[in-house]
C-alpha cells in the first residue's frame, strides 16, 4: 500500500511539471496502469537523462508492478547513486528484493532505511517478516515486542511477532498475540498461528486440524500450505505433503519450507535433479544454510558424484564440527575414494560424537 501511495504522489507531482513528451506520456501510462508503455516510454526518456533519479525510480517501481523485480532493483540502485537518502526509493528497493524472496537483502535494506526514518509500522512489520522468512525468530522477537506494544490493534505485527514465539516454543507469551486475532473471531491467521504453536510442541495431529481449517478458510494465505505439508509429514501422509509443498510454491516460488521439505521427498523418491533444482531455492532465501547444504552434498553422494559430494561435506563439518551426519556421509565418501585413513578418522569422530550425545540424555532414554 505505501509503496503505491508514494509512487502515485511522484508521479502526480511530476505530471504537474512534465514538460518533455516521452516522459509525459511515461507518467500518464504509469498513472492510469499501463505499465509495459511505461517502461517503454521511461527508457526512451532515460537514455537522454541517465540522472534523472525519479523516473529511473518510477521505471523500477513500473518494472515492479510487472513482477521483473531484479530489473526493478538494478533500476532503484542506479537512482539511489543520485539520492542516496531518498526514504521511497530506499523502501521499494527493499520491498522488490522482498518480493522476489531475497530475504536476507530485503532485511537489510528495510534495517538501513529504519536507521534512517525510524521505526514505522509498515517498515518494521517487512523487516519483521524477513528475519522470520530467515528464520531468525529471536530477531523478530526483539525488533516487534515494542512495536506490538505501541500498536495493539495491528494484527500484522501481532500474527508475524505470535509466529516467532511459536516457533521459539515460548507458548505463553505467543498466546497473547494469538488472543488478540482470535478476538476478531475465526481466522486462517489465528488457525495458522494456533497451530503452529501446536505443532512447536509436538502435537502434530491437531496442528494438522488447525492447518487444514486454516487452508479451507484462505487457501491463498502465506505459508498455510507450507505448515500444512509438514504437519502431513509428521502424520505420515507424504503424498498430501507433497501436493501441499506444491500449492505453496505456485503462489510463492522461494519459500523455504516448501523447497527444502519437498527437496526431502524428492532425494527420497530418487528425483536428483528435481531435488537439487529445490535445495538451490533453498539456498537463496538463507544462503549458506549448513542444513541445505548438507541435503544437497548427501544427493551428490547419492549420485556417485562423489569429489563434489566431498567438497561440499569438507566444508560443512569444517563450520560445524559437530555435524555427525555430515561426518558419517564424509566417511562413506572417503572409502569410495578408498582414502581409508581418512575414512577411519570420520568414523571415529562419528563414534565420538555419538557417545556424547548419550551422555547428555536422561538415563534410560534412547538416541532419536
Amino acid at each position: 500500500m505505501a509503496r503505491w501511495l508514494s509512487l502515485i504522489i511522484g508521479v502526480c507531482a511530476m505530471l504537474a511539471q512534465a514538460v518533455d513528451p516521452e516522459l509525459e506520456i511515461a507518467l500518464k501510462a504509469h498513472q492510469a496502469g499501463q505499465l509495459e508503455q511505461a517502461v517503454a516510454q521511461y527508457r526512451v526518456y532515460l537514455k537522454k537523462k541517465p540522472t534523472a533519479y525519479e523516473s529511473r525510480a518510477n521505471l523500477g517501481a513500473a518494472l515492479a508492478g510487472l513482477g521483473f523485480y531484479d530489473e526493478a532493483i538494478g533500476e532503484y540502485k542506479i537512482a539511489l547513486k543520485s539520492a542516496p537518502s531518498n526514504p521511497g526509493i530506499s523502501f521499494n528497493l527493499a520491498l522488490a528484493y522482498y518480493k522476489a524472496g531475497e530475504f536476507g537483502a530485503a532485511g537489510r535494506e528495510f534495517a538501513a532505511l529504519r536507521a534512517l526514518i525510524g521505526s514505522q509500522p509498515n517498515v518494521d512489520l517487512l523487516l519483521g517478516d524477513a528475519y522470520l522468512q530467515l528464520g531468525e525468530n529471536l530477531r523478530v522477537i526483539q525488533l516487534l515486542t515494542p512495536a506490538a506494544e505501541k500498536a495493539p490493534d495491528d494484527l500484522g505485527i501481532a500474527y508475524v511477532l505470535g509466529m516467532a514465539l511459536s516457533r521459539e516454543k515460548r507458548i505463553e507469551e505467543g498466546q497473547r498475540y494469538l488472543d488478540r486475532i482470535l478476538s476478531k473471531g475465526e481466522s486462517a491467521e489465528a488457525l495458522l498461528l494456533l497451530g503452529t504453536s501446536k505443532f512447536s510442541v509436538g502435537d502434530f495431529p491437531n496442528a494438522l486440524k488447525d492447518f487444514q481449517r486454516a487452508a479451507e478458510l484462505n487457501p491463498a494465505l502465506p505459508t498455510v500450505n507450507a505448515n500444512l505439508g509438514q504437519a502431513m509429514m509428521a502424520t505420515g501422509d507424504t503424498t498430501g505433503a507433497r501436493r501441499a509443498f506444491n500449492l505453496e510454491l505456485k503462489a510463492n516460488p522461494n519459500d523455504f519450507v516448501s523447497n527444502l521439505q519437498l527437496g526431502v521427498i524428492e532425494k527420497q523418491d530418487e528425483n536428483f535433479d528435481r531435488a537439487l533444482e529445490l535445495f538451490a531455492r533453498c539456498l537463496r532465501v538463507r544462503a549458506g544454510d549448513i542444513g541445505v547444504r548438507y541435503q544437497m552434498g548427501a544427493v551428490l553422494l547419492a549420485q556417485n558424484r562423489i569429489e563434489l559430494a566431498r567438497l561440499e561435506l569438507e566444508s560443512i563439518v569444517k563450520e560445524a564440527a559437530n555435524f555427525t551426519e555430515a561426518h558419517v556421509s564424509l566417511a562413506t565418501v572417503y572409502y569410495r575414494l578408498k582414502r581409508k585413513e581418512d575414512g577411519d578418522r570420520e568414523r571415529a569422530i562419528v563414534q565420538k560424537l555419538n557417545a556424547e550425545a548419550q551422555e547428555k540424555q536422561p538415563k534410560g532414554q534412547a538416541i532419536p
